[in-house]
């Protein structure tokens, strides 16, 4: 039963890779999977691994010695950020002055310089972090001046359940964010990477000019929790 899903996942793995638009990156959203498991992923020709939680980036790291990209792709408590710096190649979810202030100030201390993506709550969901989409303006300005940080993109959620479709006017917003930012061409902040779409929605977001997608469910098959 274990092989069996070992050689799914290594065709997950393969399918998904041919299927993504050239310059698409494939973060392996990995959140609750057994080592094995994103062990065979990253063995298929994962390059890149995304986790929700410091804590389990962190047992996850000594067991996994492969020479991946590791992105934090939920919610950065602050208290935890000490711990993020070293753990991660880069944050996709900063969302605050004191986050960034936090995340520049641990990486100054080890000499690490962090990619960062702004975390857009393009849908204004209260139970969502994330900025207004109309105060990442005002954000970036308060924080591009920080020397350990480099402000290289936007993320957002999205729905995750239901019609794909419904995600698309989210994705929209977020790339029109994404294209007026570039243009205005702030100092230190440099738009090169849109992460949005999910297992669900990836490929709408794709159409819609993302990037960086974060799939676990179409590699991994649904969450045991």
């Amino acid at each position: 039963m274990e092989t069996n899903n070992f050689n799914i996942i290594k065709q997950n793995v393969t399918v998904l890779q041919q299927s993504l638009p050239s310059g698409v990156i494939l973060v392996a959203a990995a959140k609750t999977r057994l080592p094995d498991e994103v062990n065979v992923a990253i063995n298929a020709g994962i390059k890149t691994i995304g986790y929700n939680y410091v804590q389990e980036a962190e047992k996850m790291h000594r067991v996994i010695t492969n020479d991946v990209q590791w992105h934090m792709i939920g919610h950065l408590q602050r208290n935890k950020v000490k711990k993020a710096v070293t753990l991660f190649d880069m944050i996709e979810t900063i969302d605050s002055v004191k986050l960034a202030e936090i995340v520049n100030r641990q990486c100054a201390l080890i000499g690490k310089e962090m990619p960062v993506l702004i975390e857009i709550n393009s849908g204004k969901e209260s139970n969502k972090t994330g900025v207004l989409p109309e105060n990442v303006r005002t954000l970036l300005k308060q924080i591009n001046n920080l020397p350990n940080l480099k402000i290289q993109g936007l993320m957002t959620m999205g729905p995750r359940f239901g019609n794909p479709e419904d995600a698309r006017p989210y994705f929209k917003l977020t790339k029109s964010l994404f294209d007026q930012l570039k243009k205005e061409e702030m100092p230190n902040v440099e738009m090169h990477f849109l992460s949005m779409g999910m297992s669900n929605s990836y490929r709408i977001a794709i159409e819609e000019g993302a990037n960086i997608v974060r799939i676990g469910t179409m590699l991994f098959g649904e969450r045991i929790s």
